[in-house]
């Protein structure tokens, strides 16, 4: 992960400077840069408690559990690894978190996993390939709409976790505080500003990109159309049930709480594509 002093600005400190000052501590690092960021008040900065280096990496890959992590994968208390904010910022590689995995467990207990970290290689070579597919869609939407039928930019009751629907306004919580959410948040946040809200991927992607310490264009903004129709055969939408179902007690999904979320596949199909045929 890239460090705190990454963001100072070139000539401010000799190299040397940089790296007592890194070796002094996290809190003499995080005050540097409060002071060379004139006119941020103490109330906007968030720390996120994640930290970065190859000691944090060597932690969370201690912690892997690759048979875990293919049967829970998909909830967010599951035996997720959280390595991917190393992985994108080079501490570890893809290859030696796969050689770890694979020393750990079995070829066909580590499948779920590897194939995790294939997918994200998928992007990556697609972004090399395509460049221009990163910002612009890469397919027609398959929801009914015409891109002009969807916002240009986020609005603020979404960037700022104002929505009034609980569990969208705690997934971005997370993300705001932390720098990070469970992928399945990241799917459900992107379904709700893409086909809720109708605005376009690109304005959500670019707000994710902000924010998340794991963010990088190729595996976000395709994973951001995946969900929008525009690099997959239909979009992505979900229910109050399935966020319950994968949320166990660490979310509030109630209905009175959560209301323009609530209602069966059918219905919200109905509700939020109206222009195709009713789903059968």
């Amino acid at each position: 992960m890239v460090s705190l002093l990454d963001s100072l600005p070139p000539g401010l400190a000799k190299p040397c400077a940089l790296k007592r000052l890194e070796k002094s501590g996290r809190d003499k690092v995080v005050s540097r840069v409060k002071d060379i960021s004139p006119g941020l008040a103490d109330s906007d900065v968030i720390i996120s408690e994640i930290r970065g280096g190859r000691k944090a990496a060597d932690q969370c890959l201690a912690h892997l559990n690759p048979a875990k992590y293919g049967s829970t994968r998909n909830h967010l208390d599951g035996a997720v690894t959280r390595l991917s904010p190393y992985i994108r910022h080079g501490v570890v590689n893809i290859t030696d978190v796969r050689d770890t995995a694979l020393d750990i467990s079995s070829a066909k207990d580590s499948e779920k996993f590897i194939q995790q970290l294939s997918w994200r290689e998928y992007w990556q070579r697609l972004y090399k390939e395509f460049p221009r597919n990163i910002w612009q869609d890469v397919e027609p939407y398959k929801t009914g709409f015409s891109p002009d039928d969807y916002q240009d930019n986020l609005p603020r009751d979404i960037a700022e976790g104002r929505t009034g629907i609980a569990s969208i306004d705690g997934f971005i919580d997370e993300l705001l505080t932390t720098g990070y959410i469970h992928n399945h948040a990241r799917l459900y946040l992107a379904g709700y500003v893409c086909h809720w809200r109708r605005i376009k991927w690109q304005a959500g992607a670019a707000w994710f990109l902000t924010h998340l310490l794991d963010g990088d264009p190729a595996s976000n903004n395709l994973s951001w159309q995946w969900v929008a129709s525009t690099f997959s055969h239909k979009p992505y939408y979900f229910n109050l049930e399935n966020i319950a179902k994968f949320s166990g007690d660490t979310v509030d999904t109630r209905i009175e709480t959560n209301r323009p979320l609530a209602g069966t596949y059918e219905e919200l199909y109905a509700r939020l594509f109206p222009n195709l045929e009713p789903k059968k």
